[in-house]
């Protein structure tokens, strides 16, 4: 288990400007005081740290990454760091408009975008705001600046969105993005996720009339998507089982939360303080060995999933 983990999920902010009803229990949440969110200094810091523990790949995360101050600055740092293979961003897209040419040239190109729906009423009741048009521009922005890969999340939701899924077969057919289908997972009431759960296996089978499709070769720091290419497609298309198929026991990922805490696995309770020996001086050495025990707590399954966190505060 712990020889194959070289990916770092990086939240740099609990705060978010939507709020989707499947991320943030009852729509609300305890946003940390700014003393208690890690430095951008202190993040780079922990970076070179993983990066010297094996970690390879660092994806940025929120809350929602845009919205903090100097995230292009920080992005830009992230690829200065030696051995340091790959950085990625995900995104809602209400901001990244505006930011995507600081963000090219700061070094940024692989990016995944959150995007539920094809409609925009739709959109407004799922993420509680009217941003729809400045996402679908945002996409159109970062296409032509040339980012590369593109990746679109739609968490599926039954008798929410589950109609639109030829929408965005289309999308990956159309245009050259892996368009990716994510079941939805418990950090919401149990009753609300029992009504909107739908496995990915009864997505598979209402696209069966895609054909099987070629399997795409996971790179060694891929996430758990399964990807397919079809004929005529210039895109892909991905499916995430997180809760009906465990893959627990593939699980190459540690997320670092925005307070500076080392989580070995999303659904888990444990969490290693990073923050707190860091700021008492720590040498790199006693924080290398904090990556290491994190590695060594992840487990082959897992089965204590915890409803009732938010993600956003988490880092998805």
């Amino acid at each position: 288990m712990a020889n194959n983990v070289n990916y770092l999920r990086l939240s740099i902010t609990d705060r978010c400007n939507l709020r989707c009803f499947y991320c943030i229990p009852g729509g609300k949440w305890e946003k940390l005081p700014a003393t208690e969110i890690l430095r951008y200094e202190e993040m780079l810091h922990l970076a070179r740290v993983a990066v010297a523990q094996g970690l390879r790949k660092i994806r940025v995360t929120g809350g929602e990454p845009l919205v903090r101050r100097g995230v292009v600055d920080f992005i830009h740092g992230l690829h200065q760091v030696p051995g340091l293979q790959e950085v990625c961003l995900t995104t809602n897209g209400v901001l990244l408009g505006d930011l995507a040419p600081a963000l090219y040239a700061a070094g940024l190109r692989h990016l995944n975008l959150s995007l539920d729906t094809m409609k925009r009423a739709r959109y407004r009741e799922l993420t509680g705001s009217d941003n729809f048009q400045e996402v679908r521009a945002s996409l159109e922005k970062a296409a032509s600046l040339g980012f590369s890969p593109i990746k679109i999340n739609c968490v599926v939701l039954k008798d929410l969105n589950d109609g639109e899924l030829w929408d965005f077969v289309r999308l990956a057919r159309e245009r050259p993005f892996q368009v990716r289908f994510i079941e939805f997972m418990p950090a919401v009431d149990r009753g609300k996720w029992t009504r909107h759960f739908l496995p990915m296996a009864e997505v598979r089978r209402r696209l069966a009339g895609l054909g099987p499709g070629e399997p795409v070769a996971p790179a060694a720091d891929a996430g758990p998507a399964r990807i397919f290419r079809f004929p005529g497609f210039l895109g892909e298309l991905g499916f995430i089982s997180t809760i009906s198929e465990h893959h627990c026991h593939a699980c190459n990922r540690l997320r670092l939360t925005a307070a500076g805490y080392l989580r070995p696995c999303l659904f888990g309770a444990e969490a290693l303080d990073l923050k707190g020996p860091l700021r008492r001086g720590a040498t790199d050495a006693a924080l290398g060995e904090i990556f290491q025990e994190a590695r060594r707590r992840k487990v082959a399954v897992r089965d204590d999933f915890l409803p009732g966190w938010s993600m956003v505060s988490i880092g998805g």
